[in-house]
Parts: C-alpha cells; sequence; structure tokens
C-alpha cells in the first residue's frame, strides 16, 4: 500500500501516508493481544501452563499460514487478529512456565533471558523482512510465512514439556504435583519446597480475591499511571 501510494506523489510520505485499512492491519494485533490476554490468564490458571502454550502455537500457526496465502486485506487483519490472540496466549504462559520450573537460583535469569529472546526475535523478524524486500511479487508472503517455526517450535514443546508443580497444585492436584516435582528435581528429598508451593498457593488464594474489581479502585491509580 505505501509503495503504490510512493509511485503516485513527488513528495516524501513518511507520517503522512492515511489509510484506514493498513491501520486496522496494524492495530488488530495488539487489540486481540489486550483482550485475550484475559481469557489466556483464566484458560492458564484453570487449565495448566502447557495446554495454554499449545493453543498459542495453534494460533501462531494459523496466523502465519492464513497471511502467507491471504487474498485480500481482510484476510490479512484476520490473521493479524490471531497472531495477537497467540501473543496473549503465550505471554501469560511461557513467562509463568519458566519460572515455575525452574530453581529458584536461576528464576531471575531465566526472566531476563525470556525478554532477551523476545528482543533477538524482533531482531531476526526485521532481518528477515529486509532480506525478502526485493524478492517480487510475493516476498512478503515468504515473511509472513517463516512465521510457522517458531509456532512449529513452540507446538512441539509444548506436547514434550510437563506442568508445572504450582498449575497442579492450583487445579489441587498435590501427589501429581509432588510427583512431578521430584521428576524435574530429579530429587525425592522435595517436601520443603513443595510446602512452600502450597503455602504460597494458600496465601494468593487469600489475597487475590476479586483482583480485577481492586484495579478498577482508586487506589491503583498509581499504578495505572505507571503503566501507561
Amino acid at each position: 500500500m505505501y509503495s503504490k501510494k510512493k509511485l503516485t506523489v513527488q513528495e516524501n510520505n513518511y507520517c503522512k501516508y492515511a489509510n484506514q485499512k493498513l491501520q486496522r492491519f496494524t492495530s488488530s494485533l495488539y487489540l486481540a493481544a489486550l483482550f485475550f490476554s484475559f481469557v489466556a490468564s483464566w484458560v492458564c490458571f484453570k487449565h495448566g501452563r502447557r495446554l495454554t502454550m499449545g493453543l498459542a502455537s495453534i494460533f501462531f500457526l494459523a496466523s502465519a499460514l492464513l497471511d502467507a496465502f491471504a487474498l485480500n486485506v481482510e484476510m490479512l487483519i484476520i490473521g493479524c487478529i490471531l497472531l495477537g490472540v497467540g501473543v496473549g496466549f503465550a505471554n501469560q504462559a511461557v513467562p509463568l512456565f519458566l519460572l515455575e520450573i525452574a530453581p529458584a537460583k536461576i528464576r531471575g535469569s531465566l526472566n531476563v533471558l525470556f525478554q532477551l529472546c523476545v528482543t533477538i526475535g524482533i531482531l531476526v523478524a526485521n532481518l528477515v523482512n529486509y532480506a525478502v524486500a526485493d524478492i517480487h511479487p510475493h516476498g512478503w508472503r515468504r515473511a509472513l510465512g517463516i512465521a510457522t517455526v517458531p509456532g512449529i517450535m513452540l507446538c512441539v514443546g509444548s506436547l514434550i514439556i510437563t506442568e508445572t508443580p504450582t498449575s497442579l497444585v492450583e487445579r489441587e492436584k498435590f501427589e501429581e504435583a509432588r510427583a512431578t516435582l521430584r521428576k524435574i528435581r530429579d530429587s525425592a528429598n522435595v517436601d520443603a519446597e513443595f510446602d512452600m508451593i502450597v503455602h504460597a498457593y494458600e496465601l494468593g488464594r487469600q489475597v487475590n480475591k476479586n483482583p480485577y474489581k481492586k484495579l478498577m479502585k482508586r487506589s491503583s491509580c498509581p499504578h495505572w499511571s505507571l503503566q501507561s
């Protein structure tokens, strides 16, 4: 769209090109990610991190395939919405999974590593876009289709990983949670860590009653201001 516009005018179009379809295409991802992050939070709590990551991978794959074979702008927008849903689900489940599965001494490092990998992914995406920019007429399809690769990786990963002990405790599957903790720690002596997980769950259940209602209170205004 932008390239066609440049061909018809003699002035620099930077920050001047206004196209409603292009704006909807760009914003649909972020709007979908915002809304479905709340849905993903519920799915993550009720059904676990593993299933949530699996659903995220399905949305990523569907989005990449739909965009790569899109016949019109409407299909691109639908694909972008599906991508936003996948982002919402993945951003809820993946950091939680990493923090809950890792030993306490490296949890902070893994959290930083997750953010680093996101940044590297953005860099790789831009390099891919640059590499296919001169491939006419369907270079953009290749760029969007390559997104199936991380989608497949996440899908395979969600099938082979184990559920986190914290997620199992949240669903009151205590014996399965203890067995899982023994497996990932490769030790039978996990009683102290298991008791800490259960204790944290009980405390969280008492504190987090009606969390969204608390967000709407005046006392939460500073937090909203910082977030915005």
